[in-house]
């Protein structure tokens, strides 16, 4: 699995906005065969500093994910709101894992 953490930092009145996008987004995603979770959260005490977590199978599947018309959408939609260029932090899965010692 790879976990992807994207950090956004959004401006303060377009809030409303970015979490409507955000959440078509991520019901889509989770749709796909490649993504085993995908979650929206909001930073409580900044709730213009929000975090996607995106659980991918495999290393191939956030490639296919981009591909798709709902993170299309996304991108576009939200293109314009954030306070400075989100950025992402990759991760492997230690625990649970497939191995049988987790």
């Amino acid at each position: 699995m790879l976990i992807v953490h994207v950090f956004c930092h959004i401006k303060s009145e377009v809030i409303e906005d970015f979490k409507v996008a955000c959440l078509e987004n991520a019901r889509n995603s989770v749709r796909e065969p490649g993504i085993a979770r995908f979650d929206v959260i909001q930073q409580s005490d900044d709730p213009t500093r929000f975090v996607l977590v995106e659980i991918y199978r495999t290393a191939d599947d956030p490639a296919h994910h981009k591909e798709t018309a709902h993170y299309a959408r996304w991108r576009d939609a939200v293109a314009e709101m954030f306070v400075e260029p989100r950025y992402s932090v990759k991760y492997t899965n230690l625990f649970p894992d497939d191995t049988g010692w987790g």
